[in-house]
């Protein structure tokens, strides 16, 4: 039961192959166990990332902030238009129960109310009818392209407003025709599915009403011309995507200096994970250690990438070369998480009652399906885990024992359902095993997902006990593989320019103790 209809293969829908070599080149002076001291202490990536700087902090105007929030939120908006095929522009509608929504309505009721008294005056008074043609004039002209001249001097010549004055100075204004050719202009420049609107429009009879639903009717046109624009340029966005934002961020790092802060945190836990591993490794009783310990700066990166997989996004700050990313990844770890336990309940139940149900494939779908039904609210602040996994495991029994019944085999004893139901339980216990270990294998299979070319459409083999959530798994690590494969495209300057620092600070501190120790 996939939770996206559509499988997207790791490199699609990503910037060319010359942008992925750019990242390559970035990382070439950083390649494995081909680190020279030289190559540490270049300055060939960005000017302005590095993480080690000696001297004072710079003093930040509010006008420099103002200037990188401005890029900041341009770079996001690109980035999301391009990655997001469903990015989409909505209207702010406010609540009506709300203290703003009701002023709202309030005041707007007022508008027409007035506006509507004016009309049947006697005489008419045209002048709030004759602004409101004005505004709609502008509107409309604002629809055509720069070859639509013949209906811009129509619109021009029917909403004059210095004519439609001089007919209501001599009570000859025709209020009704004006809105019936309104009407029937927006029909001609409307989205499609505008057509249902445009026919209500039509059969309205009175005027004031009449002029109220073309303004609603025309913001929501405005609102389909925005969004056109938005899928016209995304093609162009994706194309040029990697260093519009490159250069966008640069130009953030330029105004704020610290603007890399939590990435070369982020970065820099991963190094002190690579060393303990490293110097455990060289304690293990039998193992070489006649070599240095070299790190490999494209392993310390992406095990940083799966530190996202286990993210806090509640409470802990994404590192800032992943903030428009950010919803994405945690929308995927939510989703991991939830294929987890799906994972763990198919290996507790297939221990436990296996022998029994081997063979029934169709039980195995239905389980699955129901697990995932119950796990739908898994990330509220409001979910109860043990109460949940509770529901499923009596669920899971209900099945088991309607399969069996069906089959006219013995159903499950009370011993055996109340094991089940306390194994299903004890997933959310810390160091539960069954956890550990589903949690290992699917770091090992994502772990595998980004060692791969970008290019590369064939999926890793899916490592035992996954073989149930394997098509989710497949989709949600494409969808994970691309993100980190468009993160370093853009960022792989920045990376190695910190790698570059951290790794050489590492060195130096080796040759430092060494030479202590020495004397």
């Amino acid at each position: 039961m996939p939770f996206n209809g559509e499988k997207h293969c790791v490199g699609e829908d990503q910037p060319s192959d010359s942008d992925s070599s750019r990242f390559s080149e970035s990382m070439a002076s950083l390649s494995d166990c081909e680190c020279s001291r030289q190559s540490f202490t270049s300055d060939s990536s960005s000017k302005s990332s590095s993480p080690a700087s000696t001297s004072p902090p710079r003093v930040v105007t509010f006008d420099e902030v103002m200037a990188a929030t401005k890029n900041l939120s341009n770079m996001t908006l690109a980035h999301e238009i391009a990655v997001n095929e469903n990015f989409q522009l909505k209207q702010d509608a406010l609540p009506e129960s709300s203290l703003a929504g009701r002023v709202r309505h309030i005041v707007h009721q007022a508008f027409w109310d007035v506006l509507e008294s004016e009309l049947n005056a006697e005489p008419p008074e045209y002048e709030h009818a004759i602004k409101l043609f004005e505004e709609i004039r502008e509107i409309l002209l604002s629809f055509l392209t720069p070859g639509g001249n013949r209906l811009r001097n129509q619109i021009c010549e029917v909403l004059d407003t210095d004519l439609i004055r001089q007919q209501a100075e001599h009570s000859t204004v025709d209020i009704q025709g004006l809105s019936n050719y309104v009407i029937s202009t927006m029909g001609k420049l409307c989205a499609p599915v505008r057509d249902d609107d445009i026919r209500a429009l039509k059969a309205t009879g009175n005027v004031v009403e009449v002029l109220r639903q073309i303004f609603h009717v025309l913001d929501l046109m405005k609102m389909d011309m925005v969004n056109f624009t938005i899928r016209s340029l995304r093609p162009y966005l994706q194309r040029q995507l990697v260093d519009y934002e490159r250069t966008k961020f640069q130009e953030i790092l330029e105004e704020t200096p610290n603007a890399l802060d939590q990435t070369t945190e982020w970065i820099q836990e991963s190094v002190n994970e690579e060393l303990l591993s490293l110097s455990e490794t060289t304690l293990t009783p039998g193992a070489e250690n006649s070599s240095k310990p070299c790190l490999s700066p494209t392993l310390v990166l992406n095990n940083s990438y799966l530190k996202l997989l286990q993210w806090d996004y509640q409470k802990k700050e994404l590192p800032e070369t992943l903030m428009t990313d950010g919803t994405r990844l945690q929308e995927l770890t939510e989703k991991l998480n939830q294929l987890k336990i799906i994972a763990c309940l198919s290996v507790i139940t297939n221990n436990m009652v296996g022998a029994i149900t081997e063979g029934l494939p169709e039980l195995a779908v239905r389980l699955k399906r129901i697990s995932a039904v119950l796990l739908e609210g898994l990330n509220k602040e409001t979910c109860n885990l043990k109460e949940v996994l509770n529901s499923i495991g009596v669920q899971t029994c209900v099945e088991v024992n309607k399969t069996l019944m069906e089959r006219g085999l013995p159903a499950l004893n009370a011993e055996v359902q109340a094991n089940l139901i306390g194994q299903f339980s004890s997933i959310e216990e810390e160091d539960n095993p069954i956890w550990s270990l589903i949690e290992k294998r699917i770091q090992l299979y994502m772990k595998s997902l980004l060692c791969l070319p970008s290019p590369q459409k064939c999926m890793p083999p899916v490592p035992g006990g996954l073989t149930v959530i394997q098509q989710e798994l497949e989709v949600l690590g494409c969808q994970y593989a691309n993100i980190v494969n468009l993160n370093k495209q853009v960022y792989g300057p920045f990376y190695a320019n910190i790698l570059r620092k951290l790794l050489f600070g590492v060195e130096a501190l080796g040759k430092a103790e060494a030479s202590s120790s020495t004397n």
